[in-house]
């Protein structure tokens, strides 16, 4: 399940893409993908890790570019300034209490002009599922915030990006969580959030175009994540 649209990131080959937070890989091998991208993905996650770095070593005999993960924290990133061409970082900084911080090296290490994508849970889906299920909220490791749209643009545009598209993905994604929270979302035997599950999963094996043209058409009343493409400023005259 994709929430980056890596055709609108003008991708060439030779280019050094970090996924910070890159859990199991989903954007980090879908960014593999394309012959002769080279591809960082950093997380605090080691069995994530593991298992994003077993898909990208299955993946190596038919792609051109490289690959490398490394357990890392998103507020003191390893790398040196301007490193990379891409910048990702998904359903990432609503983990983060210090979320300026993060921010702050995600440009850090982004090269001038180039772009960067961030993706966050949107308010309102996510404040009703705050509202039906404490514990969603409230484990370790959980949300600990809730982001309006103009909160994080403002946020990373202080740090020296400027926004160039929004849109909102996985509406079909909705449902289950708020089911999830009402029944609990640790519960693993509730028949109707199990059957929803399936059918989820049924829709992304088989992507058929009529819950295509479905969640294209609820994203924008209850897409689940808002996505903000930003590129980085150009500084004149240094």
């Amino acid at each position: 399940m994709l929430t980056v649209d890596f055709n609108k990131l003008n991708i060439k080959p030779g280019d050094r893409i970090l996924d910070a937070g890159c859990g199991t890989g989903r954007h980090l091998c879908e960014a593999y993908r394309d012959r002769g991208i080279h591809v960082v993905g950093i997380d605090m996650n080691w069995e994530d890790l593991r298992k994003a770095k077993y898909t990208l070593f299955s993946m190596e005999h038919s792609t051109g570019g490289s690959w490398m993960t490394s357990k890392a924290d998103v507020t003191r990133l390893p790398f040196k300034d301007e490193a990379f061409d891409v910048v990702i970082c998904s359903e990432v900084l609503e983990h983060i209490p210090d979320n300026r911080a993060a921010v702050s090296e995600l440009v850090r290490v982004l090269k001038a002009g180039k772009n960067m994508v961030v993706s966050v849970p949107r308010y309102l889906p996510e404040r009703i599922c705050w509202a039906l299920s404490r514990d969603y909220h409230n484990e370790p490791g959980g949300h600990i915030r809730i982001y309006k749209k103009r909160q994080i643009q403002s946020m990373m545009e202080a740090a020296g990006t400027k926004c160039w598209r929004i849109n909102y993905r996985h509406s079909l994604h909705v449902p289950y969580w708020w089911l999830k929270c009402m029944v609990g979302h640790k519960r693993e035997n509730s028949s109707i959030v199990n059957g929803y599950k399936a059918f989820l999963e049924w829709d992304i094996m088989k992507k058929p175009l009529f819950t295509r043209m479905l969640d294209k058409m609820l994203n924008p009343l209850i897409g689940k994540s808002v996505v903000l493409y930003f590129k980085k400023d150009v500084v004149h005259g240094t």
